[in-house]
């Protein structure tokens, strides 16, 4: 049992928390590439730790703290599989009954694609709701800097990940970073989560001002 000081305060945030340690667990049973596991993992323990503590010490809402957690459980899935081994082709032909790469014509496997695209939509809103309420900066200040954070913090990742693959593993670096003979993959990965960043801040400012409209507009 998990001592509660790791866990967070709120009941909900507690019981995706767990599950999601529990489905980390998981993806590390009899994996295809055990080699390179604990390489892949370690930034996943990582940001799970440092979910634990920040919602311990400052307030997340629980839609944030939902989009963090859906974001590692997706990072989870492609460190199982190297991410350009993720089988979601055989997953669609299981499920749905056809293959999604010979559907829309892929000629790669795109859940490294999915998976950065998904970090700029998913953590771009936490970053903002800590920007304003922390740092007390105004919505359009706070969603700017959100978005330059995430094109920043890929762009970072791109850099370290080529790092760890040279030092670590020059034989299999250009598997280890999912490049699949694409040489502007890192390019490509950064601009897709920035796209992914700029939809979901678009996505809450229309709707905050919306909101606004109606409850200026509304009738006495």
């Amino acid at each position: 049992m998990l001592q509660s000081n790791i866990l967070p305060h709120d009941r909900f945030q507690q019981v995706l928390f767990s599950c999601f340690l529990l489905f980390l667990v998981a993806s590390c049973i009899n994996p295809p590439y055990p080699n390179f596991l604990l390489m892949q993992h370690v930034p996943t323990l990582l940001a799970a730790w440092l979910l634990a503590y920040l919602s311990n010490r400052f307030e997340i809402s629980r839609f944030s703290f939902a989009s963090i957690v859906l974001f590692l459980a997706l990072h989870t899935i492609g460190a199982r599989y190297l991410y350009s081994y993720t089988p979601y082709d055989a997953w669609s032909e299981k499920f749905f009954g056809f293959g999604i790469n010979e559907t829309f014509g892929f000629e790669r496997n795109h859940y490294d694609r999915l998976v950065h695209f998904s970090f700029g939509l998913l953590m771009a809103v936490p970053i903002q709701e800590f920007e304003r309420r922390y740092l007390r900066l105004s919505p359009k200040v706070a969603s700017l800097l959100a978005i330059e954070c995430i094109l920043a913090t890929s762009a970072a990742y791109e850099l370290l990940e080529w790092l760890v693959a040279v030092v670590f593993t020059p034989d299999w670096a250009d598997k280890f970073l999912g490049q699949q003979g694409d040489i502007f993959d890192a390019q490509k990965d950064t601009a897709l989560a920035t796209l992914g960043a700029m939809i979901s801040i678009g996505a809450l400012m229309t709707t905050k001002r919306r909101r606004s409209f109606t409850v200026v507009n509304r009738d006495p």
